[in-house]
């Protein structure tokens, strides 16, 4: 007889034998979503892919398309309202209350993930991974959006007025809310 119980986001499977033992099985779980972008200029479009094994770090890959060669912030925003563009996504996702910084800050937003690299061809593919942006739990990234800014993210160390709320990264040129 097999019997499968759901505990919170571990499941625990136990295999009972004829002989009245009892062996018990931890089976990791993930978590995986998409967040598919949309932008208002033209021929820019991405999507986004993450996955989270348990309660480990969260990979983020993706391929954004149609943007100027160089470096663009790459944000997971506080809102995933997309109803007038990228602007009704909120500031960065920060649910610890800090300033902006580079992914590997101590001090910094959840949501910043730093800058992706676009190539000569107008294309960005890229692997991230980050132990701040989980897919479960109470600051789950569940329903945020992710931005593609037009500019690069000075990481907080630029010294502008909006280096240390937004990275200076510039406009919001394409996003998408991420789900399951």
């Amino acid at each position: 007889m097999k019997m499968g119980v759901k505990l919170g986001k571990t499941q625990n499977t136990f295999i009972l034998f004829q002989r009245g033992y009892l062996r018990s099985q931890r089976i990791q779980t993930m978590a995986k979503g998409v967040a598919v972008l949309n932008s208002s200029e033209e021929g820019v479009k991405g999507t986004i892919f993450f996955t989270q094994e348990s309660e480990g770090t969260t990979t983020v890959t993706g391929t954004v398309s149609g943007l100027k060669p160089g470096l663009h912030g790459f944000h997971v925003h506080a809102l995933g309202d997309t109803t007038n563009g990228c602007m009704s996504t909120g500031p960065h996702f920060n649910p610890a209350g800090k300033t902006h910084g580079a992914p590997e800050d101590a001090n910094r937003h959840a949501g910043d993930l730093g800058n992706i690299v676009v190539g000569d061809d107008g294309t960005a593919t890229f692997t991230i991974t980050d132990s701040q942006i989980p897919l479960t739990g109470p600051d789950s990234i569940i329903g945020r959006a992710v931005v593609v800014h037009a500019d690069p993210d000075d990481l907080g160390k630029g010294g502008h007025e909006l280096s240390l709320a937004t990275g200076n990264a510039g406009g919001r040129i394409a996003c998408g809310k991420y789900n399951y």
